[in-house]
């Protein structure tokens, strides 16, 4: 057995297909000073090309995975658009008079090693992405084919050093059972779009291997203790068949309830909703029998373009969200740009904490008319059907009120035109902010509804940054200061009498369904693949159990005891987990 990093669950069984390292041999070749005009020519049509294919790939895995995850190739854009990068090429050509393949794949290897270098997980990873653009660039100076997937096998598992979201996306998965990397880890690019696509995968198998895998060698790949099993015997192979039959087994009759109401056997409605980026995405979470959108992701409108998108263009899109969403309610977050979130026509200060710098409300507010624009198509989409509006990274509440103050400005613009809106439309605070937390009785005597963003509430109240995976592990969004947080934000609401939901991770997480039975929250909004085994859950639980182990939960002192407990109940559930 072979120890690595489990990035996306589940379990394959069959034959190893290893991929060849996409590494081209470039041999140093020196320029004439008269041919360097054309040289920089053939780089500035390589990097033209270049573009091309990528933006061609992110529309292509747009439709077929999701608009969050092919956001994945707007960093491979701006790798072919940095001036640093770029910089350094040139620079190599200019001053030491070598062709353009020379320089690019010196320029690689210069800012791959220095991110080697670095003490950090993710910036590793992200080394991946400018092999991946480099590579790119090379394959188009050379005229050389790239490396590519097999299509026409038997189904396999696929082990490569690393996989690059280009190789990604030309995957057929009926072809591959899963994927093995010795690079990489959960933060990585290829877990994020193996997750998305439901593709087993353990990473991090580098330095732990004797021997290389080969093509042809029998693996068991367990995603989910991140394992990985050489030619295992056949009692190994019965036991790890019958896991995975199993789990099949689940996913169907899991499909069978998306026409089903989440309703515990005593009666209790919880309301289940999803998360979205685009009309796509709702779509996929009315077909799992979502009851509405409970965080529909504005900024991803726009990223995918050079300039921002025009009332008009906003206002289509919010209507046809409203419209498909059958009159469920629509929760729609107001631009949250900043931190990780980056938009190529509108420059951000560099930043030394960029998570705790200028992002989300804080740049709508210094950009009224860019707020106001937004605003504006929201009240015009909710004359169509139930529109309400969130606030995002609020902390104090001069925040929300200047939020507010432009919302009222923006229907005083619209009863001028004439144009029709709610004007009793809710406004609601997204509450991921510690100091949100503190003062929520404060916000909730002016706030229509709450929603809990708990990935950003648990890392900002712990100090941890989830994506580092130095300091991953202590990552726990059971720590009792994340749930007394959550107690104390759920009782201002409720003094108030406002609704309050979950939007971030932990609403799609199982085992936290007594801790939302314990506090009373109102509804939780989850990605499209937790809908279902989270109604599942609700089905085969009653509120009463539920709330008496949530009131457990917050006499424990323990991240880890949480846990443990929370997991041992989940595992009264026969159909839950493995």
């Amino acid at each position: 057995m072979i120890q690595g990093i489990g990035a996306a669950a589940g379990v394959a069984i069959g034959k190893a297909f290893v991929l060849p390292a996409w590494e081209w041999d470039v041999q140093d070749r020196r320029m004439e000073k008269v041919d360097l005009a054309k040289e920089f020519e053939r780089l500035y049509e390589g990097i033209r090309t270049s573009k091309t294919e990528i933006e061609f790939m992110k529309n292509e895995i747009k439709e077929t995975v999701g608009v969050a995850e092919s956001s994945i190739f707007d960093a491979h854009i701006a790798i072919l658009e940095d001036p640093v990068f770029m910089s350094e090429i040139q620079g190599i050509i200019e001053r030491q008079y070598k062709a353009a393949e020379v320089a690019v794949k010196e320029a690689i290897d210069h800012f791959v090693t220095m991110f080697d270098l670095l003490d950090d997980e993710y910036m590793k990873e992200r080394a991946l992405d400018i092999k991946d653009v480099g590579n790119r660039l090379l394959k188009h100076l050379l005229g050389t084919p790239e490396i590519t997937l097999p299509a026409d096998t038997q189904p396999y598992i696929l082990v490569a050093k690393e996989l690059s979201p280009s190789q990604l996306v030309h995957l057929n998965p009926e072809n591959v059972l899963g994927m093995v990397t010795m690079a990489g880890g959960q933060t990585s690019h290829s877990a994020i779009m193996a997750r998305a696509i439901g593709i087993p995968l353990v990473s991090g198998l580098e330095n732990k291997i004797v021997e290389p895998l080969q093509t042809g060698d029998f693996l068991i790949i367990d995603g989910d203790e991140g394992r990985v099993y050489l030619e295992p015997e056949q009692e190994l192979i019965d036991r790890f068949t019958e896991i995975a039959e199993g789990q099949r087994r689940r996913k169907e009759q899991l499909q069978l309830l998306a026409s089903v109401d989440a309703v515990t056997k005593d009666g209790y409605h919880l309301r289940l909703a999803g998360n979205i980026s685009s009309v796509k995405d709702l779509e996929q979470v009315m077909k799992y029998g979502a009851h509405g959108v409970g965080l529909f992701r504005t900024e991803f409108l726009y990223m995918d373009r050079p300039t921002f998108p025009t009332e008009e263009e906003q206002y289509d899109v919010y209507r046809q969200i409203v419209e498909k969403a059958g009159g469920y309610p629509v929760v729609i977050r107001t631009l949250d740009i900043g931190g990780d979130k980056q938009l190529e026509y509108f420059a951000l200060p560099e930043e030394e904490n960029p998570v705790l710098g200028y992002r989300g409300i804080r740049i709508s507010l210094d950009s009224n008319e860019l707020f106001k624009t937004q605003l504006t198509a929201l009240l015009r989409a909710s004359a169509h059907g139930h529109v309400k509006i969130l606030f995002p990274m609020i902390s104090s509440l001069e925040e929300f009120r200047g939020a507010k103050r432009i919302l009222e400005e923006a229907k005083l613009d619209l009863a001028v035109r004439g144009l029709p809106f709610r004007s009793d439309i809710e406004a609601g605070i997204m509450i991921e902010v510690p100091a949100a937390a503190a003062i929520a009785d404060l916000l909730a005597k002016e706030a229509d509804f709450f929603s809990i963003g708990t990935n950003d509430l648990v890392q900002y109240v712990l100090a941890v940054d989830r994506m580092n995976e130095k300091i991953a592990h202590m990552y726990h969004p059971f720590h009792p200061a994340v749930l007394r947080l959550l107690r104390q934000t759920v009782s201002a609401a409720k003094d108030e009498g406002i609704p309050v939901s979950v939007c971030g991770e932990l609403a799609g997480d199982e085992r936290a369904l007594p801790i939302w039975f314990h506090l009373g929250v109102d509804s939780l909004s989850m990605s499209p693949q937790a809908l279902l085994r989270v109604k599942h859950r609700v089905l085969n639980s009653t509120l009463k159990e539920g709330q008496e182990e949530g009131k457990l939960c917050f006499r424990l002192t323990t991240s880890e005891e949480i846990e443990r407990e929370l997991s041992g109940f989940l595992g009264k559930d026969p159909v839950a987990g493995r």
